[in-house]
C-alpha cells in the first residue's frame, strides 16, 4: 500500500514480500549464491514497482554492458582501464555525496538506471558486468568503502567505481582506509569478498540510512529480515527485530523475538537476557 507521506520507492504487498524473503533465503542459500540476483531480490523488497519483468531488464542491462567490452584485453590492469572506459567514461557511472541520502542508491535497478550509487552498489555493476566479461574480477571490502579488484594478490590492481572506476595506486588506497578507520592499510582488507559479505554489507547500509529516519521503519524492518535469512547472520539482529516490531505496534510479535533472542545470549550473559525480558515483558503490558 502506498503511503502518502512517505517518498517512493513504496514496499509490495505483505504477499509479495514474503514471496520475496522466501526468495532470497533460497539464493542465499544455494552452494553459488548469485549476487545481482540477491541483489535484485533486495531492490524488489524495497520497491513493489519492480515485479519480474524489471528484474530481467536489470539482468539484460547487466549482459548488454558486458558485450560492449573488450574480448580479453590483456592483464589486470588492461582489464580495470577497460572496464573504466566502458562504465565509467562512456555510461557516466559514478557517485557523489548525496548520493548517500538516497535509498535508491542502494538498489542495483535504480543505480542501473541512474549511473549513480553509493560505492558498493556502484562496484557491484562492475562485478556482475567485468564477470560476465570473463574478467578476473572481485569486490575488496575495504573499511568505509567499498572498491574492486583485478588479478591475484600479487599482480592486484584496484578500482574505485565510486570515482568513476579510477584505477588506484597503493598510496591512494591506504589514503582510503586511513580515512575511514585511523589505521593502516592491511594486507588482510585486500582479499576477495564474497557475495554473501557484500550483500550483508548492502543491507547494513540500508538499516544505518533507515535507523536515521525512524519514520522508515518499515525499510528498517524488511531489511533485517533478509539479512536473518543469510546464513551465519550476527544474533543481535533478532534483537533488532524485537525492536522494530514493538516500535512498529505489533507488540506480540516484537515480545516473542526479543523472548526468542533472550534464550540465544542467556548461556553467554545472563545479565543482558534478563534486560532483554524485561523489554519483552513491557512489550506486552503495552497491549493493554
Amino acid at each position: 500500500m502506498q503511503h502518502p507521506y512517505l517518498p517512493p520507492p513504496y514496499p509490495p504487498p505483505p504477499e509479495r514480500a514474503a514471496e520475496l524473503r522466501r526468495g532470497f533465503a533460497e539464493e542465499a542459500r544455494s552452494e553459488r549464491p548469485d549476487l545481482a540476483a540477491l541483489c535484485l531480490l533486495i531492490g524488489a523488497a524495497a520497491d513493489g514497482a519492480l515485479g519480474e519483468a524489471g528484474t530481467d531488464t536489470a539482468q539484460a542491462e547487466l549482459d548488454r554492458l558486458a558485450g560492449e567490452l573488450p574480448y580479453r584485453p590483456g592483464g589486470p590492469h588492461a582489464w580495470a582501464q577497460a572496464v573504466q572506459r566502458l562504465l565509467g567514461e562512456r555510461y557516466g557511472f559514478h557517485g557523489t555525496p548525496g548520493d548517500y541520502q538516497r535509498l535508491e542508491s542502494s538498489l542495483l535497478h535504480e543505480v542501473l538506471l541512474r549511473r549513480r550509487g553509493l560505492p558498493i552498489l556502484l562496484s557491484v555493476v562492475w562485478l556482475e558486468v567485468a564477470r560476465r566479461a570473463g574478467a578476473p574480477v572481485y569486490g575488496v571490502a575495504l573499511p568505509g568503502h567499498f572498491v574492486v579488484g583485478f588479478g591475484a594478490a600479487e599482480e592486484q590492481v584496484l578500482a574505485d567505481p565510486f570515482d568513476a572506476g579510477r584505477v588506484l595506486t597503493g598510496s591512494d588506497a591506504q589514503m582510503l582506509v586511513v580515512g575511514a578507520t585511523g589505521a593502516p592499510l592491511d594486507a588482510s582488507m585486500l582479499e576477495p569478498a564474497a557475495p554473501l559479505e557484500v550483500v550483508q554489507r548492502i543491507l547494513n547500509n540500508i538499516r544505518a540510512w533507515a535507523a536515521a529516519r525512524p519514520e522508515r521503519s518499515d525499510v528498517a524492518l524488511w531489511a533485517v529480515e533478509l539479512a536473518l535469512a543469510v546464513p551465519a547472520h550476527p544474533a543481535r539482529l533478532r534483537y533488532e527485530r524485537g525492536q522494530l516490531l514493538v516500535q512498529r505496534g505489533e507488540f506480540v510479535s516484537g515480545a516473542e523475538e526479543l523472548d526468542a533472542y533472550a534464550d540465544l545470549i542467556e548461556v553467554v550473559d545472563e545479565p543482558a537476557a534478563r534486560k532483554v525480558r524485561q523489554q519483552a515483558h513491557t512489550a506486552r503490558a503495552m497491549l493493554n
